[in-house]
């Protein structure tokens, strides 16, 4: 029997991550020696925040490949899965788009950077980016062991279609295995509610240890920068997802943002769309009622590929950057960045630091001095964390929006007043 006084996990993640600010703030600002330096930053909070983070990681791989077998078995019918593809990603593009045209319209109004006389805190070196036929090819694995080892998202979600695809044609010859993908996958959905258990503590050292050795500073020295990215994100968080909701799923904003609190906390803690996917993955089945034939699918291809957070940074940077260097871009150079921020958080999807080399790519398409990322680049790591809620929210919304047109939600768990919480 549940213990009716027991903190749900949502309160718990919240109460750590104030704790986490609090704590991390406090040894900041206080005057301290090298053994709170050594023993407790980089000590106690550093180790228990990674191994958090290791855990997490260590679950995304199985999640995804045996989540989206079994949901693409659970279709049955492959024609419906082309249908859902394209539904999906074109929804993604749609809503890129609007992100960072959001971003590029509020900060152009605002003005920001104009007379700025900021000097860059570090020297940014862009990696180079892949070539379209390099990341087309890449897309396909030659190796699809080597892919799940090394986490490879994008092959592992092609390499998932393709095997549910043909488990799904070889009928009641595949009956075994099909019952065997989706016995492990109540197993991996069972260890993710062990796992969230400890999801406070993890949540606690990771906040504490950023606070502890980022602080405020930088956030001071940027703050109209850092205010309007926020300010956009936040517009986008709200009034986007819930014209998305609204409008074209016909269901509650308000429930939406209610059953995804929990999981917006989580991935802002934890600053990383890929190692939310497990519980992002359970809060859209579980408490949005999302089938797992399409959760499945669209949740693991818009933590690869849809950053709507990233689009509205670079949308915003891309200004900030131009009016710091006095650059006139005009408005054929703004459309330049809408198309090429759109295409690149598609193409460079599977790259690591992605954010940074596809506003590398935009800059260099319009003009705009590469170098100028290193204005911004200190206060990067906390808006990341504000980027990657907004992201698996908007992920989450477009799975309800297909699910939704495809028939695959049960309103009744959506519209319903019990939250199920993630660990029971």
């Amino acid at each position: 029997m549940s213990n009716p006084h027991k903190l749900s996990l949502t309160y718990q993640i919240l109460y750590a991550m104030l704790a986490g600010i609090v704590f991390g703030l406090f040894l900041f600002y206080i005057p301290h020696g090298n053994w709170i330096e050594n023993f407790i930053i980089n000590g106690l909070l550093a180790v228990g925040g990674q191994v958090f983070l290791s855990v997490m990681k260590m679950l995304v791989v199985p999640v995804v490949f045996i989540s989206l077998v079994c949901g693409i078995t659970n279709l049955g019918d492959t024609k419906k899965l082309g249908r859902l593809g394209i539904k999906t990603i074109l929804l993604y593009i749609f809503t890129t788009c609007i992100a960072i045209s959001l971003g590029l319209a509020i900060a152009t109004l605002l003005g920001i950077g104009t007379g700025s006389s900021l000097v860059p805190s570090t020297q940014y070196v862009p990696i180079q980016a892949p070539s379209l036929k390099e990341i087309f090819i890449g897309f396909f694995p030659t190796n699809p062991v080597d892919a799940l080892a090394r986490g490879d998202m994008l092959q592992i979600i092609v390499f998932s279609v393709l095997l549910g695809s043909g488990m799904s044609l070889a009928g009641s010859k595949a009956k075994q295995v099909t019952e065997l993908f989706n016995q492990l996958n109540h197993v991996i959905m069972k260890l993710i509610t062990m796992i969230m258990y400890v999801a406070p503590y993890g949540v606690f050292c990771l906040i504490a240890k950023l606070l502890a050795q980022e602080g405020l500073v930088l956030i001071t020295q940027l703050l109209s920068y850092f205010l309007t990215v926020l300010l956009v994100l936040i517009i986008h968080l709200f009034f986007t997802n819930s014209i998305l909701i609204k409008f074209f799923a016909r269901l509650s904003p308000f429930v939406f943002f209610h059953k995804m609190y929990s999981a917006m906390l989580f991935a802002f803690s934890t600053s990383s769309s890929n190692v939310s996917i497990p519980v992002v993955l359970a809060t859209v089945e579980r408490r949005l009622g999302v089938h797992n034939s399409i959760a499945s699918f669209v949740i693991p291809l818009g933590a690869t590929i849809n950053m709507d957070g990233t689009a509205i940074m670079q949308g915003v940077a891309t200004v900030f950057i131009a009016n710091a260097y006095q650059i006139d871009i005009g408005l054929s150079g703004y459309l330049m960045v809408v198309l090429t921020a759109t295409l690149a958080s598609i193409g460079t999807a599977g790259v690591p630091s992605v954010g940074l080399i596809t506003l590398a790519m935009v800059l260099r398409q319009v003009g705009l001095p590469v170098e100028g990322i290193a204005l911004i680049i200190g206060v990067d790591r906390i808006l990341d964390m504000v980027r990657t809620a907004v992201n698996i929210t908007g992920d989450s919304a477009i799975a309800c929006l297909v699910a939704k047109s495809e028939k695959e939600i049960d309103l009744e768990i959506y519209n319903s007043q019990k939250i199920y919480s993630l660990p029971e």
